[in-house]
């Protein structure tokens, strides 16, 4: 029987080097077929390795990650993670572009000014007519995959992110906490995910998690 040859959904771009405070990593931009949207990984030390790589998947979020706003722990999330992949001396972090969630920056906007009126961050996606979370990571496994990566040290409080991967053939090993210090403008939305999307968050200082089987 005729079978179709496999096309990857995404091009791959050079690879630079890409130095920083952390260390120097390689960054290669990944196109997205179907929209033209540019993902980004950057790697440390070589995918080919015996033990599991630590793999942080982060979603963009221009006002944490550029602006360093407080209404959101993801600015610091996303340095905690480079800095945590500097002191191993290797591992990769997906720059995903998905901002607010999977709803865009002028939607995420939208969905600040709900929670200024008493919305918690769930409440204000819904009364958009979205769903709380509206983001994908199975291109993100795609990527993973072709670098060689099935099995990893996930960074991250999220479970979904853990089922997500696991859904796609990726063996998650541990999940290991990547949990920041709150601020006043931060803390209900952070209680926000723990309550109501079921992130492991203690609200106190980041510890690794136990080693964990993802279903198979």
């Amino acid at each position: 029987m005729f079978q179709l040859a496999y096309v990857a959904p995404f091009t791959k771009s050079v690879t630079v080097p890409m130095p920083t405070e952390y260390g120097e990593f390689r960054m290669t931009v990944y196109t997205e077929r179907s929209n033209g949207r540019e993902h980004m990984v950057l790697e440390m030390g070589s995918a080919e390795r015996q033990q599991p790589p630590l793999v942080r998947l982060h979603s963009e979020c221009a006002t944490g990650d550029l602006f360093g706003s407080r209404r959101c722990d993801c600015g610091n999330q996303l340095q905690r993670s480079l800095e945590r992949i500097g002191q191993q001396g290797c591992g990769v972090l997906v720059y995903l572009r998905q901002e607010g969630r999977g709803i865009g920056l002028s939607n995420k906007l939208r969905a600040y000014q709900l929670q200024d009126q008493g919305l918690d961050t769930v409440d204000a996606n819904l009364k958009l007519g979205f769903q709380a979370d509206e983001r994908c990571y199975e291109l993100a496994a795609d990527i993973l995959k072709s670098m060689g990566i099935n099995r990893l040290r996930l960074l991250t409080n999220n479970p979904d992110k853990v089922a997500a991967l696991a859904a796609q053939s990726i063996r998650v090993e541990q999940r290991v906490s990547i949990e920041v210090e709150s601020a006043e403008e931060s803390a209900g939305y952070l209680a926000a995910k723990k309550r109501r999307m079921g992130h492991f968050l203690t609200l106190g200082p980041d510890v690794d998690s136990t080693p964990l089987q993802s279903p198979s």
